[in-house]
């Protein structure tokens, strides 16, 4: 048995898959994928990129919903097994902390953590530009809307799933206010989820690898096991037809987490079927959430596919912590004040 453990709870309900004996890579697709196709509910035309948690012994997510305007809003959606949805067809309502309505002008690619007994949800808004907006609730009927963490630009705000040393923290990628052609992760630290500091910059694109060479982002919040915290992410490369979007994974320090361990040089799984490789943009693999299981180790990671579908994929956590260990590139150290 090996002895790397999820620190978790254990949520034995997941939706799983073996992988097949012909399939050798760390993470494995869902045989049915996608288990959310186009037009989903009515004024609905595309879910993607979304998140998903275990509530009340089933599953909740707040679902990137682009509606038949053209435009994403956050929508809530209900499955007894993670496989089968039901979404709602009107988007959340947010209020501010004084109860007064405060609705995003858009939002997108949603993260859902629980942190003790509050969910948030973290989510990319319009402030003057894209940025970072945050929300809470405690029983997905009344979500209050908090501060934006940042300044614009910024995108894929991922919280981590406790505080450490004491604060929040949370991962972003700076950007610009389009379809920006670069951009490494950090990681910033709040003791009131109002006021953030202490930035840190964790690794930058490129490495060793060029299907990572444009730009990297977070994706699920990172999963704490024994070997530290396991963050699967999205790298870009480009190519004459575009870019393309593939699914990394990296180990940062437990205590300090803007400290890589191991990052593997290689992704973990790219666009192959074609469901990832032709949509509303081809050749997207986005992770947006994971389910996983303390007692037997399994990870189910929820990605969205070509910006027009959601899938499902496999791993455990024994198999891709050795495999990032076995593939890992050499980490510089630039934690040197001023060059964070």
């Amino acid at each position: 048995m090996s002895n790397i453990k999820i620190v978790s709870d254990n949520i034995a309900y997941i939706p799983w898959e073996e992988k097949t004996a012909d399939y050798h890579g760390p993470v494995w697709r869902h045989q049915n994928n996608p288990i959310i196709d186009r037009n989903p509910a009515n004024g609905i035309s595309r879910i993607f990129n979304s998140a998903v948690v275990a509530y009340q012994n089933q599953f909740i997510g707040v679902f990137r919903a682009e509606t038949t305007d053209g435009r994403p809003h956050l929508h809530l959606g209900y499955s007894d097994n993670g496989l089968d949805w039901r979404i709602d067809e009107a988007k959340i309502n947010f209020v501010d902390e004084s109860g007064n309505s405060f609705q995003p002008n858009y939002a997108y690619d949603p993260r859902l953590i629980k942190i003790e007994d509050t969910f948030y949800i973290i989510w990319c808004t319009d402030f003057y530009g894209a940025s970072i907006g945050l929300a809470k609730t405690k029983d997905f009927k009344h979500f209050v809307r908090l501060e934006n963490p940042f300044l614009p630009f910024n995108r894929n705000g991922v919280l981590f799933p406790r505080k450490i040393n004491g604060n929040y923290v949370m991962l972003s990628r700076p950007s610009d206010s389009g379809h920006t052609p670069f951009g490494d992760i950090f990681l910033s630290e709040s003791p009131d989820l109002v006021y953030w500091g202490k930035h840190r910059r964790v690794m930058a694109k490129g490495g060793n690898g060029w299907w990572q060479n444009v730009k990297i982002g977070g994706g699920p919040a990172p999963i704490e096991t024994t070997e530290g915290w396991l963050m699967f992410y999205h790298g870009v490369t480009g190519t004459c037809n575009g870019f393309v979007y593939s699914m990394g994974a990296v180990i940062l320090d437990l205590e300090e987490p803007s400290k890589v361990k191991y990052r593997s040089k290689n992704f973990v799984l790219t666009p192959e079927e074609s469901y990832e490789t032709t949509g509303f943009v081809d050749n997207v693999i986005f992770p947006c959430a994971t389910l996983h299981d303390a007692e037997s180790g399994k990870i189910a990671i929820y990605y969205g596919a070509a910006d027009t579908k959601v899938c499902l994929a496999y791993t455990t956590v024994d198999e891709i912590i050795k495999f990032v260990k076995m593939n890992h590139e050499d980490v510089a150290d630039d934690k040197e004040i001023g060059k964070m």
